[in-house]
């Protein structure tokens, strides 16, 4: 069974945040990973059209009860009408999260890879989690390219 690698972020970025997520669709593919996203616009787009660019597959969990305003780079997209809660879909079905850029949605989904516990979450950019004393929580991988993203997820290791 293939790798699968969620890649989650917000519906509208920035263009370094497209960029990032794009290059990190491109190298995901690039070692035959599956690339699971929430499929609409955005960092989920960018992701998909980098995976698509390299001959990826790129499953899109869609929150509405329709297919209407996904990605045209999707491989399949997957209706759910779950709303939000599709976050908890994307992050169960992956064995490694990384994270472009952020918006509240985008925390829910760390958040949600973090509770699950035994998978990898890595963070490109965006915002920062940090306990009391001003330190990030222990568990989050922070990344300062796409490339260091991929290797952070320790998927590869040893392949």
């Amino acid at each position: 069974m293939a790798v699968q690698v969620a890649v989650c972020g917000p519906g509208e970025c920035t263009g370094a945040e497209r960029d990032a997520a794009w290059e990190t669709g491109r190298l995901l593919a690039g070692r035959g990973a599956v690339v699971v996203c929430g499929g609409y616009g955005g960092v989920m787009a960018a992701v998909a059209a980098g995976a698509r660019s390299a001959g990826g597959v790129v499953v899109g969990v869609l929150s509405g009860a329709d297919r209407a305003g996904a990605s045209p780079d999707l491989t399949v997209a997957l209706a759910t009408g779950l709303g939000q809660a599709r976050n908890a879909v994307i992050v169960g079905s992956a064995d490694a999260v990384i994270v472009v850029g952020g918006s509240w949605g985008t925390l829910s989904e760390l958040a949600l890879a973090m509770r699950r516990g035994g998978v990898p979450v890595v963070q490109l950019g965006g915002w920062r989690v940090l306990d009391e004393g001003g330190s990030p929580p222990p568990g989050v991988r922070y990344a300062a390219s796409p490339a260091e993203a991929v290797a952070l997820t320790g998927l590869w290791d040893g392949r």
